[in-house]
């Protein structure tokens, strides 16, 4: 007598539910495999249908981007700042301060004073005494003038006498000498014609000079300019910067410039262009060819900004992410900012005073905006 055993296999128990569950979750997406069509539709609340009916006639079919995360908006302000930059150059002498000494005469030097390069020396201090044999004649006429003029009044003669002397660069003191002891001295002080360092000493002890040669450069150096090195892109900031401040590596005191010319050529090898900055310098601690800082500054004005990280930029256009009345939704408008500082953007147009706007525009990259191509 045999007895028959039905063996059921585990698969059948669990493939089954899995194929239900499958089969579930289409049926749940509208896409029932089995031909039996179970779409599953929401029925609208009373509440829902008002909000979705107030959206479409006030946002006026703008595109928005709704966020369900917690957004940190920030206000559209105005902050009172001035447009500031920086830029080097160096220290140099001014044109009208450098004066060289030269003689209209021939001659040869007799005593040298300034006898040493780079000597600090003042207004009216000898420099040279040097014997011309065309000054010493020139004297003797002059005296000749004055006691023909004593006895016969020749004031014209007189007077051509006396130009010539000046003319050839007799000083006036010498001049006085010869009309009040009524005698000449055949040699002739060279005086320094204004106060300051020889940069330039072109004669020795006994050596003959000419009419051309250039005897001493003295430059003064109690004014300087600071000729600074300006960025081509920077050229359209210089006329609004009035206040300058010169800073000079190694030296602790702050320098106030005044700014004198822009040159109207740039340096083809660097891109620069050269602004001139007037520096007063009385005590003389600026010297030439020395490297300087400046720190230029406009006129306090005051401007609608936003932080930088409220602006995005795509595809060559600035976004700002603007609040809607709808809590969680934010409209992306286009914006045009320019840099102010380190962290704030300068708002040109787009957004007013008081506007909200996402404080982190970089955030909302990621948000369904890109998936739905608003912006």
């Amino acid at each position: 007598m045999f007895k028959y055993i039905t063996i059921v296999t585990l698969s059948s128990f669990i493939v089954t539910p899995f194929l239900l569950a499958e089969n579930t979750m289409k049926c749940e997406a509208g896409k029932c495999s089995t031909g039996n069509s179970t779409t599953q539709k929401k029925i609208p609340t009373k509440d829902t249908a008002l909000k979705e009916s107030n959206k479409k006639h006030t946002k006026q079919n703008k595109p928005t981007i709704e966020q369900l995360f917690n957004v940190r908006t920030v206000q559209v302000n105005t902050l009172s700042t001035s447009k500031s930059q920086e830029n080097y150059g160096y220290i140099v002498a001014q044109d009208s301060s450098i004066v060289d000494v030269l003689t209209w005469y021939s001659g040869f030097v007799v005593n040298l004073y300034a006898d040493t390069l780079y000597k600090k020396v003042k207004k009216g201090e000898p420099l040279v005494k040097v014997y011309s044999p065309e000054v010493y004649k020139a004297k003797q006429d002059y005296l000749n003038s004055l006691n023909y003029h004593a006895k016969m009044s020749m004031p014209e003669m007189l007077k051509s006498a006396e130009i010539k002397l000046k003319l050839l660069g007799v000083s006036n003191k010498e001049i006085q000498a010869i009309k009040k002891e009524r005698k000449t001295d055949a040699y002739t002080t060279v005086y320094a014609p204004i106060s300051g360092w020889l940069f330039e000493k072109n004669i020795n002890e006994g050596a003959s000079f000419t009419s051309k040669k250039r005897l001493f450069q003295i430059v003064n150096l109690d004014k300087v300019w600071m000729e600074a090195k300006i960025f081509q892109d920077e050229l359209p900031n210089v006329a609004q910067l009035k206040n300058f401040e010169v800073n000079v590596k190694g030296i602790e005191t702050k320098f106030n410039a005044e700014k004198l010319l822009l040159y109207p050529m740039l340096d083809t090898k660097e891109a620069t262009a050269t602004l001139r900055l007037s520096i007063n310098n009385p005590l003389g601690i600026l010297r030439p060819g020395m490297y300087a800082k400046v720190h230029a500054k406009a006129e306090n004005k005051r401007r609608i900004v936003i932080p930088r990280t409220a602006a995005i930029r795509k595809s060559g256009t600035w976004y700002a992410f603007l609040a809607t009345d709808f809590q969680g939704e934010y409209e992306p408008i286009e914006i045009d900012v320019r840099p102010l500082d380190n962290q704030h953007y300068e708002v040109i147009s787009g957004l007013k005073l008081g506007d909200n706007v996402v404080n982190n525009a970089l955030f909302m990259m990621d948000s369904d905006a890109q998936i739905n191509s608003i912006y």
